[in-house]
């Protein structure tokens, strides 16, 4: 059992975010992996069952082809990621970009909202520089999952999640 005091801070403040976001296109609702739409993100809560109709309906609704990440795409975003922590002096405790989502852990002074909003256009600014994404859309999909970590331990698991469970 978590002593109380780890469990819950009276400051407030997370010891640093989970953050995930996903290429365009390749999770939609109806999936057979299950999806969380706006009327499903509550904690607990299960997830939407797989609806090949709606998931042939979202794919229709789509306004490019859905991305996958080639390894370049890939380093890039994460480059690009490393910059703007670097430069915000924020944490970046961890980094995997795969080739259809990246997560980070990252320590910042503002909310997690912002930090993936800031990561995500990093990612595809460099990826732009570098003449790896000449899209005016974006190779990511809206708004993403932003997990707040408030011990160490927790952090310690994120982590470990980013960098090793994450498959070859």
């Amino acid at each position: 059992m978590t002593p109380a005091h780890e469990e819950f801070r009276n400051d407030h403040i997370a010891v640093a975010f989970l953050i995930t976001f996903r290429s365009y296109g390749t999770w939609l609702h109806g999936d057979t992996r299950g999806s969380v739409d706006r009327l499903h993100n509550r904690y607990g809560s299960p997830k939407l069952s797989p609806n090949p109709r709606r998931q042939r309906y979202e794919e229709g609704l789509l306004k490019q082809p859905s991305v996958r990440l080639s390894l370049k795409q890939r380093e890039a975003a994460a480059d690009g990621i490393r910059e703007i922590c670097n430069k915000k002096d924020w944490g970046l405790w961890a980094i995997n970009v795969r080739s259809n989502h990246a997560h980070s852990v990252v320590t910042a002074n503002c909310s997690s909202k912002k930090v993936r909003s800031v990561l995500k256009g990093n990612a595809t600014k460099v990826m732009r520089e570098r003449r790896l994404w000449r899209s005016d859309l974006s190779p990511w999909a809206k708004r993403g999952s932003r997990i707040n970590l408030w011990t160490k331990q927790s952090l310690i698991n994120a982590i470990v999640y980013v960098l090793y469970d994450q498959g070859e």
